[in-house]
């Protein structure tokens, strides 16, 4: 069968192979790992639908290929397979991601399942044993993803349970970690050179398409943290009770809300084919996290709708997801707004590039104790700036001071997010 690069996620058109797990002439089994792609969003492995044998492979490590176009020819079992028409290589451009019809994986059994099912390997894997045609099974996960518990349902003739937020994200794909080798510095006088590829490469692209794209103008502005830090101080007991990590980040978020609310440009997006703005009704924070494989952003979903104790638990797991290359797809999409955290590397402020799409980035940096002037006396406080990066095109700077003006009216003092 000609197995093609599936639409692997919302927007993504095509992706860099990475690594071959295996190779021509091996054998594989149904639902087996084969390639790992770089999308825009993340690495992924690409299972085999089938089990067969390697026959011809398409594209070569550090090669990208547009969704669509044929990936690998695999032979299945007792069937020849002849490779694909010449003119495959040369196909037209394929449609953008709004017109496009979703790639069908054909099952050993000979059933299309579109990969646009949210399920993980080994829930398609029972769903095939079961007999059970997994596109018509109600999913109960995150995103209505389908569980194995839903498969085992639906083959008893019982329907899913409704879909619960509070599901853990499994992606159909796992992303797994692709790191930079660590290479020691040049010897004196000569020169090295690195493949720009993988994370960096996306990077690399996403810097600078928002760079060309966005009107950048950023809004700095400093604010008192001696409340929070006290805040925080007095309940480390009953965080290390709970078992969680309770950083900065989540009474930051808590402060962000209600001013998004007060000004929903910054929770916006420009479309700038149909000349529109596009005001987004959810609150879904994203977290700029530093790892080995590069910058990414897991997703806060619904941030508004959680509490101190769950923003700060799902910080900490989908940071280890991020550092450790196990976050799944569904968690690095959906951002309506970023914050980008180097504070507890240090340095005083910067200016944050926008997370295009959205409109705006919040840069959180050092808190650090300062002389400062309360009344008519000088004291020592826990002084940080906040860096507004914002698409002057969308925001205008008299809306991102104001902005500034209630992040500090609720962290200077946070007991007012009670009545926020």
């Amino acid at each position: 069968m000609d197995f093609k690069l599936p639409d692997i996620g919302e927007g993504i058109h095509e992706g860099e192979i990475v690594k071959w797990i295996v190779k021509q002439g091996e054998k594989v089994a149904a639902d087996q790992p084969m390639v790992e792609v770089m999308t825009d969003k993340a690495t992924v492995e690409i299972p085999s639908p089938i089990a067969g044998t390697i026959d011809t492979v398409f594209a070569k490590e550090g090669e990208t290929i547009e969704v669509g176009k044929v990936l690998v020819v695999i032979r299945e079992e007792g069937k020849a397979e002849a490779a694909p028409a010449p003119a495959q290589k040369t196909a037209p451009k394929a449609a953008t991601p709004a017109s496009r019809e979703v790639t069908p994986i054909e099952t050993a059994e000979s059933k299309a399942i579109p990969f646009d099912v949210l399920a993980t390997p080994a829930t398609r894997k029972l769903a095939r044993d079961l007999d059970v045609d997994i596109s018509t099974v109600k999913g109960s996960g995150l995103h209505g993803r389908v569980t194995k518990e839903d498969v085992q349902m639906a083959a008893s003739g019982q329907e899913a349970a409704a879909p619960r937020p509070s599901h853990t994200a499994v992606s159909s794909t796992s992303v797994v970690p692709h790191t930079f080798q660590t290479v020691p510095a040049p010897q004196r006088g000569a020169l090295q050179t690195i493949p720009l590829r993988g994370v960096r490469k996306k990077i690399a692209e996403a810097m600078q398409h928002s760079k060309r794209t966005a009107a950048h103008f950023t809004y700095v502005e400093e604010v008192d943290m001696s409340a929070v830090v006290a805040l925080r101080a007095s309940v480390l007991e009953e965080a290390k009770r709970r078992e969680v990590k309770l950083s900065y980040l989540p009474f930051i978020i808590k402060a962000l809300i209600p001013c998004l609310q007060e000004f929903p440009y910054l929770n916006s997006s420009l479309d700038d084919e149909k000349e529109q703005i596009v005001l987004k009704g959810d609150y879904n924070i994203g977290i700029a996290t530093d790892t080995p494989n590069g910058l990414i952003v897991p997703v806060i979903k619904n941030a508004d709708q959680k509490n101190i104790w769950q923003l700060a638990s799902e910080i900490s797991v989908l940071a280890e997801k991020a550092r450790t290359g196990k976050v799944a797809l569904d968690d690095l999409k959906g951002g309506t707004f970023t914050i980008t955290n180097a504070g507890s590397i240090g340095g005083v402020f910067a200016t944050p590039v926008i997370n295009h799409p959205e409109v705006a980035i919040l840069g959180v940096n050092a808190i650090r104790k300062r002389p400062v002037v309360k009344g008519d006396q000088i004291a020592i406080a826990d002084m940080m700036f906040l860096s507004l990066s914002v698409d002057h095109r969308v925001v205008d700077g008299a809306d991102a001071a104001r902005f500034m003006n209630r992040m500090v009216f609720f962290l200077s003092e946070p007991t007012r997010l009670v009545f926020a």
